[in-house]
C-alpha cells in the first residue's frame, strides 16, 4: 500500500525519527534472524505547577502537548485557567505546566479511578464530572466522508506502519485529517491532541476524532469533555461506553473497516449518501 501524507494535515506522525523506534535483531518462525525497528517508550512525569500528578509512559514526542491535554482532559486545567508556561526538561523528562492561579486538583487525586486503557490509563476525581446538561452540536456526517477519511488515515506515515504496536488518534474535518498523533496508549494520543487543540483554540464544534483504540467509557467520556461531537474507530465497543454516548448525544461509528461501520450512537447526524 502506498502512503502519502494528506495536504491538509496541520501535525503529522514522524515515523522517521531516530528517537522514536529503535532496531532490535530476533528470529523468526524457521529460527532465521531478522532486524526490526520496535517502539520506544519513556517516563514522563506531568507536575502542574508545584505539584507531581502523574508519570507517564510515552513515545516521547510532542511533551508539552501530551502534559497539557492531560491536564485539560482530566479537568485540573479548565478553560478559564489561564497557562502562563509549559517547561520541558528532557534530561529529566519532566513536563512543568504553569497556570496564573492555583488551581484546585487535591481532590481530584485522592479519587483516583484506574481505567481499562493501554498503558494504565487513569482518570482523576468523578468520571462523570462535567457531563452533566453538556450539549453537543448537531454537526453532520456524511458517509461519504467518512470513507475517504479512512482511506486517507491509513495511507498516511505512521509509526503504525513502520513499527505497529502503537495506537493513533486523529482529529478531522469533514473528510479531511487535520492532526494525527500516536503513542503507545490510546489516551496519550487523545490527550496530546486535546493539549494541541488547547494551544491552537482549535474549535471542535465541526470535528470528528477518529481513534485506533476501543471505545469504552473513558474514550466517550474524554471525546465528549473536548467537545467533538462525532468519535469514530476501527476498533469495537464497550456497553458503558455506548451507554454514556447515548446520554450525551454523541455520535460513535466503530469496527470501521473499508466502508463498512457500526453506528451505536448518534445515527441522527449521519447522511447516508456514500455511492
Amino acid at each position: 500500500m502506498s502512503t502519502q501524507t494528506p495536504s491538509t494535515l496541520r501535525v503529522a506522525p514522524d515515523p522517521s525519527s531516530p528517537r522514536l523506534t529503535r532496531a532490535v535483531t530476533g528470529v523468526d518462525q524457521t529460527g532465521a534472524s531478522i532486524d526490526l525497528r520496535v517502539v520506544e517508550e519513556r517516563p514522563l512525569t506531568i507536575y502542574l505547577n508545584s505539584r507531581e500528578i502523574v508519570t507517564a509512559m510515552t513515545i516521547g514526542d510532542h511533551p508539552e502537548w501530551l502534559a497539557l491535554g492531560f491536564l485539560v482532559n482530566q479537568g485540573m486545567v479548565r478553560a478559564a485557567d489561564e497557562v502562563t508556561g509549559i517547561d520541558y526538561d528532557e534530561e529529566l523528562e519532566t513536563v512543568v505546566v504553569r497556570t496564573a492561579v492555583e488551581t484546585d486538583h487535591e481532590a481530584k487525586l485522592a479519587r483516583a479511578t484506574r481505567t481499562s486503557g493501554c498503558a494504565i490509563g487513569t482518570v482523576f476525581g468523578d468520571m462523570m464530572e462535567g457531563l452533566e446538561g453538556l450539549t453537543l452540536p448537531p454537526t453532520p456526517l456524511h458517509v461519504r466522508d467518512l470513507n475517504a477519511l479512512s482511506s486517507a488515515i491509513n495511507r498516511t506515515p505512521s509509526l503504525y506502519l513502520e513499527a505497529g504496536a502503537i495506537h493513533g488518534t486523529c482529529l478531522c474535518r469533514g473528510p479531511d485529517p487535520l492532526a494525527y498523533f500516536e503513542d503507545v496508549g490510546r489516551h496519550n494520543a487523545v490527550d496530546k491532541l486535546a493539549g494541541w487543540m488547547r494551544d491552537t483554540g482549535t474549535d471542535p464544534a465541526d470535528k470528528t476524532l477518529y481513534t485506533t483504540g476501543r471505545l469504552t467509557s473513558e474514550m466517550v467520556i474524554k471525546c465528549a469533555l473536548m467537545g467533538v461531537p462525532i468519535l469514530v474507530s476501527r476498533s469495537g465497543f464497550t456497553a458503558w461506553g455506548v451507554e454514556i454516548a447515548r446520554q450525551v448525544g454523541l455520535t460513535v461509528i466503530g469496527r470501521m473497516k473499508g466502508s463498512r461501520f457500526v453506528c451505536l450512537s448518534g445515527e441522527g447526524r449521519v447522511i447516508w449518501d456514500a455511492e
